[in-house]
């Protein structure tokens, strides 16, 4: 009688295949299930949770906003300018820019071609400013290449490629490394981009230097922004 009932119980759980005893093992574990304590508990460790991303997003976006705020107060306008005159003599050293002190522009100010930097403003009038070129042999400039974070002097030589000596005596440079204005300048903003190493003189002395080609063609420009602090 035992067998048959053995048999019976084995073939009734085939046939519904332990759902039987998933029903059984639910109500038997029903009171140590997660109750309401256990759910505000998991409640407020998401709320928590939540909580600590969102003032750290509110931390990053002071940040942000901080920095964003320097820099508005370290570049505060951009001016347009034409160019309206250049001297043959003087292709590489300077051009004449059809706005002055009258518009906003005055001596330091950063000047920028299409791409990059070229200058900085020498002299003005009331309605013109000269601008000293990076190519004029008496232009020096504090950059670095960012990808290396090594620091220089761009010099310009009075040709369409000013040269580039290094304060390390193994920079680490590639031709096509970008360079830019130095973070460590005080008197132009940081990271304008300037030009890219077209060669590099490992084994020139006293230091390594390197061509730079600048972004912006100083022979090509007709128009110009000047940065103005």
């Amino acid at each position: 009688m035992s067998w048959l009932f053995l048999l019976a119980f084995l073939g009734l759980v085939r046939f519904t295949k332990g759902a039987g005893f998933t029903d059984a093992f639910a109500l038997v574990t029903r009171p140590f299930w997660p109750g309401s304590a256990q759910r505000e508990w998991i409640e407020s460790g998401d709320y928590l949770e939540k909580l600590i991303r969102l003032r750290s997003l509110e931390n990053d976006n002071k940040r942000l906003r901080g920095l964003l705020a320097l820099d508005q107060e370290a570049v505060t306008s951009q001016i347009s300018a034409p160019v309206i005159s250049r001297s043959p003599k003087g292709w590489w050293q300077k051009l004449e820019l059809g706005k002055g002190q009258l518009h906003g522009i005055d001596i330091g100010d950063v000047v920028l071609g299409p791409g990059g930097l070229i200058g900085r403003v020498a002299s003005i009038t009331p309605t013109t400013a000269r601008v000293t070129l990076l190519t004029a042999p008496n232009s020096r400039l504090g950059v670095w290449v960012p990808r290396t974070q090594k620091h220089g002097l761009l010099i310009g030589r009075g040709t369409s490629r000013p040269q580039l000596q290094f304060f390390d005596k193994d920079p680490k440079v590639l031709a096509g490394d970008v360079v830019s204005t130095s973070p460590a300048s005080t008197l132009l903003p940081p990271n304008l981009p300037v030009g890219v190493i077209q060669s590099f003189d490992n084994r020139a002395q006293p230091v390594p230097n390197a061509s730079v080609q600048l972004i912006a063609s100083p022979e090509a420009i007709d128009w110009v922004k000047v940065y103005t602090r």
